[in-house]
């Protein structure tokens, strides 16, 4: 059972909703969000995960192509 599963709520610094993905932190920070855990993972909520993804869709993209 992930910490998803359990109930964790988001990791970024000021929202307290219920987290929906977990994710590598240094990603997650890499992209611009402030997260407030000291963990290897972060938990997002799906607004704050929708931002994520938004922001770094080119590093993505990237990594992708890296693979094809």
């Amino acid at each position: 059972m992930g910490i998803v599963a359990k109930g964790a709520t988001c990791s970024i610094d000021g929202c307290d909703n219920v987290g929906a993905r977990s994710l590598n932190v240094v990603k997650v920070e890499s992209a611009g969000l402030r997260v407030s855990t000291s963990g290897k993972r972060a938990v997002l909520c799906r607004e704050h995960y929708r931002e994520y993804k938004k922001e770094s869709k080119g590093d993505r993209d990237l990594e992708r192509a890296r693979w094809d």
